[in-house]
């Protein structure tokens, strides 16, 4: 006499719902990296641990905290007004002859990003100006920690 058991159990495993989860799961998390706002990590600038000195021949740009602009400074230098940088880097580029062309932007922390990006697009008109390998790279200088 054999014994049956009423409550049969399967060994069977419903792998539709689990795959249904997944799909869902998979969707859920390619909305939300859509949304994730790319300025929403804190940066402080202008800090560097770098360090690094250039030794070559470079152009500097100061902007400093009540946004007077100034071209290769000397002691003692007079701000110079904003339509007045290209002309004087149109004069420096006349007396650089090194290999490696920079333009050092040394700007107040303070600065807003605007005033940066209008010293961009000056040495941008003045690389259209310049040949290919005559043209200047522009470098933020920074603090070291």
């Amino acid at each position: 006499m054999s014994i049956q058991l009423q409550n049969k159990r399967s060994a069977d495993f419903p792998s539709t719902t689990m795959s249904d989860l997944v799909f869902l799961i998979l969707i859920f998390f390619m909305i939300t990296s859509t949304m994730v706002a790319p300025n929403a990590i804190n940066v402080l600038l202008p800090k560097s641990d770098a360090g690094q000195q250039l030794s070559t021949h470079n152009i500097e740009v100061y902007i400093d905290a009540n946004k007077f602009y100034y071209v290769n400074p000397q002691p003692n230098s007079a701000p110079v007004p904003y339509d007045a940088i290209l002309p004087l880097l149109r004069e420096q580029v006349q007396k650089d002859f090194s290999l490696q062309r920079n333009v050092i932007l040394r700007a107040d922390k303070s600065i807003p990003v605007e005033e940066l990006v209008k010293v961009m697009d000056v040495l941008n008109q003045l690389n259209n100006e310049l040949p290919q390998e005559q043209r200047y790279k522009l470098l933020l200088a920074t603090e070291a920690k």
